[in-house]
């Protein structure tokens, strides 16, 4: 049966990576010296080598003969590892079982011992696709594994993965792999599966792969398949970048804001099929061409993708047109292309756009009613007015700024382990991660974290102080969703429950002065407003 050329000539030892070598030399030493770690986080593009590595790394450590931090690939442990044989190594598909009860099972399975080799390892790929509950569920069994257990995560999306998972793993990031390198081993393989690869099919082939090892070689074995000599003409047939002329002329069309030249062209693709979402998507990505020769014309030949004989009518569209327009063009097909996505028509929307780009017309914003606004401030100013001659008709004091406190209504709210009454200034320190937890605290509930910018907190025992100088705060933390969804927060980023006190220490009259300041600047925009219109 025939074996894809990606899945043969998948690296076997750390050796045969190429372009990693900042990662393959550390975890070789480490295998080395019996220095390895129990959790690592591989992180990077697409065919940059997360999982292939990730394979290796658990054979190396398992392997009777390892060879110096390489698998012997003659072992009973290497060969059954290579035909998925080995039970003790588990790979995990986290896009497909990505709940907590997959992640439950997992940690279930680490209390039995290996079978063969020295050590159990899971490797979770596409890591970031686990559900909340699930990281939760592997938090704890990450932190303090058997000895015998290992954790290998790859991830395409680091920041999707929470800090939490991050901080118990060695981080290994992985680069995109230069074209160079991708050529060079491409005319390798080529040689061995006797594929007349040209160098400048090889060239292309790399430059198309944008980094991906995987994707070059699955170029290079669909051109092999139609074409007995692999060129760049035959790379450019097979990866639907030839016959590229009706891009150039809409691209002049537009250009010269011939508007009906760029509705005939649209007209007649439509009439074959074309995908107007792919056009949308090709206009951009060579109007991307056409920004890096006009920013940059010095280093613009290494980073574009292009035919060689189209960089000529790339160099001549440059010429034509300014920079600012260039980008203005990408920015509104760009905005076109998310629109596509939800368009009922799609042929109107991307003839819309074309319509914009030559005649320049751009969105208007919606008038202003400046009446009501005048209106809705003038009753702010009468309330304000009336507070406070209420409060000088009764002779108030200025206020001093009060202190609220507020309880988390959190039904397992622990109890507190210290006297709060008892507690001294210099009792609460300063909570040093609340940087991190506002972080995660934006992810898991954005809609109120922005009531808590500029707040800071201090710990005593297990409570946990938070102070903010917004009044607005108080009401959020005191509905109880609200109040779950921070102590969530503070739980996945310290790993540790707190009993929460909240308090805000600005004044009543403080917050009239903001509320005043807030009311004048809306009547200086809203005046600005009014004089542009007239």
């Amino acid at each position: 049966m025939y074996k894809a050329l990606y899945r043969k000539w998948r690296p076997m030892t750390f050796d045969d990576v190429i372009s990693q070598q900042q990662t393959t030399d550390t975890l070789k030493k480490q295998i080395m010296t019996g220095k390895t770690a129990h959790a690592y986080l591989f992180t990077g593009s697409r065919g940059t080598g997360k999982t292939t590595c990730a394979r290796i790394l658990a054979k190396a450590v398992n392997c009777r003969n390892m060879k110096d931090g390489n698998p012997c690939l003659e072992c009973d442990i290497c060969r059954d590892a290579d035909t998925d044989a080995l039970t003790d190594i588990i790979e995990i598909d986290a896009a497909s079982n990505n709940g907590v009860d997959d992640i439950r099972d997992l940690r279930d399975g680490t209390v039995y011992t290996p079978e063969r080799g020295k050590y159990k390892v899971y490797i979770i790929d596409e890591v970031h696709m686990l559900s909340a509950s699930a990281f939760n569920a592997l938090l704890k069994i990450m932190e303090e594994p058997p000895e015998y257990v290992k954790f290998i995560l790859a991830t395409t999306e680091i920041h999707k993965v929470p800090a939490t998972i991050t901080s118990r793993c060695q981080r290994y990031d992985f680069r995109r792999i230069k074209p160079e390198d991708i050529a060079s081993r491409l005319k390798y393989i080529a040689s061995q599966e006797n594929i007349d690869l040209t160098e400048d099919g090889a060239a292309l082939i790399a430059k198309l792969a944008d980094g991906g090892m995987r994707d070059a070689v699955s170029l290079l074995d669909q051109c092999s398949a139609v074409a007995e000599q692999v060129d760049a003409d035959a790379v450019s047939r097979t990866a639907g970048i030839a016959g590229r002329d009706y891009l150039y002329q809409m691209l002049d069309a537009i250009s010269g804001k011939d508007i009906a030249e760029c509705l005939s062209i649209t007209g007649s693709l439509y009439d074959m099929s074309k995908d107007l979402t792919r056009l949308c998507e090709e206009l951009v990505a060579q109007l991307r061409n056409i920004m890096l020769l006009k920013a940059s014309p010095d280093t613009a030949e290494k980073l574009i993708v292009c035919m060689p004989d189209e960089l000529s009518r790339l160099r001549e569209l440059a010429d034509k047109n300014d920079l600012p327009a260039v980008m203005e063009w990408l920015t509104e097909l760009q905005e076109c292309r998310e629109r596509l996505k939800w368009a009922m028509n799609k042929r109107v929307e991307f003839e819309m756009t074309l319509i914009k780009l030559c005649s320049g017309i751009k969105n208007a914003p919606a008038a202003i009613d400046n009446s009501e606004i005048y209106d809705k401030i003038k009753q702010l100013e009468d309330k304000i007015s009336s507070v406070r001659n209420t409060s000088a008709a009764q002779g108030r004091q200025p206020q001093q700024p009060e202190v609220m406190e507020a309880k988390s209504p959190a039904e397992d709210e622990p109890r507190p382990n210290i006297d709060i009454r008892k507690l001294q200034p210099g009792d609460i320190r300063p909570c040093e991660r609340w940087a991190e937890v506002l972080e995660e605290f934006r992810r898991i509930n954005p809609a109120v974290a922005g009531s808590l910018d500029g707040s800071d907190a201090g710990i005593a025992g297990n409570v946990m102080f938070i102070t903010s100088r917004n009044r607005f705060f108080m009401s959020l933390f005191k509905v109880r969703e609200n109040a779950l969804s921070l102590g969530e927060a503070i739980f996945n980023v310290l790993g540790q429950k707190y009993v929460l006190r909240a308090r805000c220490s600005t004044s009543q009259e403080e917050q009239r002065n903001m509320a005043e300041q807030l009311i004048k600047k809306a009547i200086d925009s809203s005046v600005e407003t009014a004089v542009d219109n007239n």
